[in-house]
């Protein structure tokens, strides 16, 4: 045993620079960590707003965009189309659209904002099966309905204006996601007016 005197300054020094590197390296371990709890910026992207020109789509045409993973449906509805709305009510479920399947401002008979265009979520709200559009032949699935759309997986059938009707598996009117128009040709899906 030596009987040398101790150097408490050393000493200090080493608990002092063992202290700052062990710190220094938790620092390093834990910034790559915490920042690994931040969605990617293809996250990011995925849950973006999509914006899409509607100044193009023709009557009767349904064009396609992706929001959130989801298909997104935009149609143009015609003159014809929008009077025979007003006309079907007895055979919806929910012709008021009293369930909450859309925000509160697209609360009406069209489920718009502006009549002729409808957005909606392309997913059948029974097992999100994506239903098939029928401009022209929806008549052979509903009397008296000529255009509308019909889930093949289980037979859910829904109006022009994406509300279910009676007697079919589907329980609620498709969604309509949150959409703001940027001006008369671009609508900014995914984002709430106000906050585009």
């Amino acid at each position: 045993m030596s009987n040398a005197p101790v150097n408490s300054g050393r000493r200090r020094f080493l608990t002092l620079s063992t202290a700052v590197v062990g710190g220094v390296g938790a620092a390093a371990v834990a910034v790559p960590f915490i920042k690994s709890w931040n969605p990617s910026a293809k996250a990011k992207a995925a849950g973006a707003p999509v914006e899409v020109d509607v100044s193009k789509i023709e009557e009767g045409q349904l064009v396609r965009a992706i929001w959130q993973g989801k298909p997104v449906w935009i149609v143009r509805r015609s003159k014809q189309t929008l009077e025979k709305l007003d006309q079907i009510g007895d055979k919806l479920r929910d012709p008021e659209s009293l369930e909450p399947q859309q925000p509160e401002y697209i609360v009406n008979t069209y489920r718009s904002v502006k009549p002729e265009i409808f957005v909606a979520v392309g997913l059948c709200t029974h097992l999100g099966c994506s239903p098939t559009y029928l401009p022209d032949s929806f008549g052979e699935q509903v009397e008296g309905v000529s255009s509308g759309f019909f889930c093949p997986c289980h037979g859910s059938k829904f109006d022009m204006a994406g509300r279910v009707f009676k007697s079919v598996p589907a329980p609620l009117n498709l969604v309509v996601p949150p959409y703001t128009y940027l001006n008369d040709n671009r609508i900014l899906v995914g984002a709430d007016e106000g906050t585009a």
